[in-house]
């Protein structure tokens, strides 16, 4: 039985949060907020293992994302950047 590919991301945060159907846009599984939420409301999406129904679910830092053959792992802002000191 040969198994899907799985493509990983990282995404680094620039505010506390973001939006669960936007996230899937930004990393590219999806062309637009639109089908991000379409994939979240057929139960296609998990968040930390458990399946996740809510389209504008907040994902923070350390949070992870999966559907079919996609990992995304999200990070913190990194302090350098942005704008602290």
């Amino acid at each position: 039985m040969k198994r899907k590919p799985i493509h990983v991301h990282h995404f680094t945060l620039r505010d506390e949060y973001i939006e669960l159907h936007n996230l899937l846009k930004l990393v590219g599984v999806t062309d637009s907020g639109g089908q991000g939420k379409a994939l979240v409301a057929a139960g296609a999406v998990q968040v930390d293992d458990a399946p996740e129904a809510r389209k504008t679910a907040k994902i923070r830092a350390g949070q992870k994302v999966t559907l079919d053959g996609v990992t995304i792992h999200v990070h913190a802002p990194d302090a350098r950047t942005s704008g602290s000191s």
